[in-house]
């Protein structure tokens, strides 16, 4: 039997817009966020994210689609699939699939009296620290503590470095004012993200290089 409180708080989740429930965290008006996902000239591929409500916060869906193409032939393709559920500004479960050209990888968390517990696929159970998020980029409090790598589930650590404002290409060509934090250690990246706090891109050096995130919209 479904009680009324339940039936209550699902409408209410409804009729809410998507930034009132996620008031803390920087949840995009429009419910998502999209990426081209470039490599010098060549797109790759797409990096989209869904905000929906729920009755007790937020369900963030992410997806990840990136192959590498000489003519008809696909030498690399990456698909990533993670789903997150928050509460009171916690991450309270999350479960990714991922297929690295080919090689699988799946990992599970849920959060019970000792914290939030990540399940890595084929490797023992842990108990993140209080302060670690994943690795999803879109929360920019993630840059305050350590990181769970949301494909394996190993947890990092980088050193984060705030670099200054900056200008970054829109997907759209545009010109979009961001501030940068370059990460190094066992993350050796740049993120961007914009006046908003909202999540805005990255790049990183991938066989020379240059991998860049151009958002959408």
């Amino acid at each position: 039997m479904i009680a009324r409180r339940d039936v209550l708080g699902g409408a209410l989740a409804l009729a809410l817009p998507v930034p009132a429930l996620g008031a803390a965290l920087p949840v995009p008006p429009s419910g998502r966020l999209g990426f081209d996902v470039w490599r010098g000239s060549r797109q790759l591929g797409t990096h989209d994210l869904v905000f929906h409500p729920s009755a007790d916060g937020l369900v963030v869906d992410v997806s990840v689609d990136i192959a590498f193409r000489i003519g008809p032939i696909t030498l690399y393709h990456y698909t990533h699939h993670a789903h997150e559920r928050w509460a009171g500004g916690d991450v309270v479960e999350i479960s990714t699939q991922t297929n690295d050209n080919g090689t699988r990888y799946r990992i599970e968390g849920h959060r019970d009296s000792r914290g939030l517990v990540i399940e890595p696929g084929g490797q023992p159970a842990y108990v993140a620290p209080a302060d670690a998020l994943p690795a999803t980029h879109w929360n920019h409090r993630e840059l305050d503590g350590p990181w769970i790598n949301t494909q394996n589930g190993e947890l990092l650590r980088p050193h984060v470095t705030p670099a200054g404002m900056c200008m970054v290409e829109t997907a759209a060509s545009k010109p979009l004012r961001v501030r940068r934090y370059a990460l190094s250690g066992p993350v050796q990246l740049n993120l961007w993200y914009d006046e908003a706090q909202a999540w805005a891109g990255l790049s990183f050096i991938k066989g020379g290089a240059e991998v860049r995130y151009a958002r959408r919209g």
